[in-house]
């Protein structure tokens, strides 16, 4: 166990029954053997049978066991060729000391696995503790907006991965950003840390959406110079939402179009494009903004692509905008929360292993009496 208090996952039932399994075999292997041969001698693999599943001390008891059964089959005639045979025997002398040795390196392989599983727990829980520190738990409410979020890791057990999401409440509306960094591992975290950064610093200085993405764009230019890429970017969607004008302003950088869920109605709030974070300079014309209605009732999806590019067995996307018209449509106004908590339940049915990373963030405009903004 780790010191974030993470451990190893359990081991399958099946396996803490393996060496059991094994000896049990062996003594109904021999009766049904035509051959008479000394059914004892494969009890020399017992002890690496168990290094798979005990610890240093499980296999040193299982060594011991090894030799003392096979003591007690060599001096059975029902089992050692079907007559008694001394149990010093030169052949079985081996055996015990085949077993012991086996059992030596058994116990060491054994000892290395319990370090390396330590060792995975602890590299683990240092890479969790950093992406929750970077990913922040998206609050009940934040400023005029209520909001859930969402983050499913593609690698089960791992919190290590490329996409990103955080939303802040500042003096020129509530701005949120939902992005997936090209590329994977350690980098890719890295990479997001940056992105996070600029953002939560830009989002509360002085201009417009399209000054902090121009702001973000230079940040990752920097990154790419700094880690010799040129190839590195990020797709994002950056919003902001206007609670007196009840509108939200985006600018989509190469990333998938926000989702609406209004009056009973899902569609898809398809703007002008523009590259990804990372690669403005290839193009000569700045992003272009657009701007939708918000209202209350309305909730706003952003998501990545590990969402929708998700599979089912027959190699079928996710269809997101089906499965959200077939649960909210002509219904009551759903809450960010509804709709994460459906997609958190509706995506495992449809694809049990995911190949990409999951970010998903949910708003909506607070109908209660809005807090004072200092």
């Amino acid at each position: 166990m780790s010191a974030a208090g993470l451990e190893a996952p359990a081991l399958p039932a099946w396996m803490r029954w393996l060496p059991v399994a094994y000896v049990a075999a062996v003594l109904v292997l021999e009766p049904v053997t035509p051959v008479q041969w000394p059914v004892s001698f494969l009890l020399i693999a017992l002890p690496v049978v168990a290094a798979y599943t005990f610890g240093p001390v499980g296999v040193i008891a299982a060594a011991v066991f090894a030799v003392g059964f096979e003591g007690v089959l060599a001096g059975t005639p029902c089992c050692a060729g079907r007559s008694s045979h001394d149990l010093l025997e030169r052949h079985y002398v081996g055996a015990y000391i085949s077993t012991a040795l086996v059992g030596v390196l058994g116990t060491a392989l054994a000892f290395h696995r319990r370090r390396q599983e330590t060792h995975l727990v602890n590299v683990n829980s240092v890479a969790e503790a950093l992406m929750r520190t970077l990913l922040r738990p998206v609050p009940h409410r934040v400023g005029r907006l209520l909001a859930a979020g969402l983050y499913r890791p593609a690698v089960v057990g791992s919190m290590v991965g490329g996409d990103l999401f955080d939303i802040c409440d500042t003096e020129a509306g509530e701005r949120a950003i939902v992005g997936d960094v090209r590329g994977k591992g350690l980098q890719a975290v890295r990479t997001v840390a940056d992105i996070l950064g600029s953002f939560r610093q830009v989002a509360h200085e002085p201009g417009d959406l399209a000054q902090i993405a121009d702001s973000m764009e230079r940040r990752m230019a920097r990154e790419a110079e700094a880690l010799l890429d040129s190839e590195l970017f990020v797709t994002a969607v950056l919003i902001e939402h206007d609670y007196q004008a009840q509108r939200v302003t985006i600018i989509n950088h190469g990333h998938i179009e926000p989702v609406l869920i209004s009056g009973g109605e899902v569609h898809a709030l398809v703007g002008p494009p523009a590259l990804p974070l990372g690669l403005g300079s290839l193009d000569s014309e700045p992003p272009i903004a657009y701007t939708h209605r918000l209202g209350p009732g309305d909730v706003l999806l952003l998501c990545t692509d590990g969402l929708i590019e998700a599979r089912d067995p027959a190699g079928d996307f996710y269809p997101l905008l089906d499965r959200l018209r077939h649960r909210f449509a002509g219904r009551p106004a759903p809450t960010p929360v509804d709709v994460i908590d459906f997609l958190d339940t509706d995506l495992p049915r449809h694809a049990r292993v995911l190949g990409d990373d999951v970010a998903i963030l949910a708003i909506t405009p607070d109908v209660s009496e809005p807090p004072t903004r200092p």
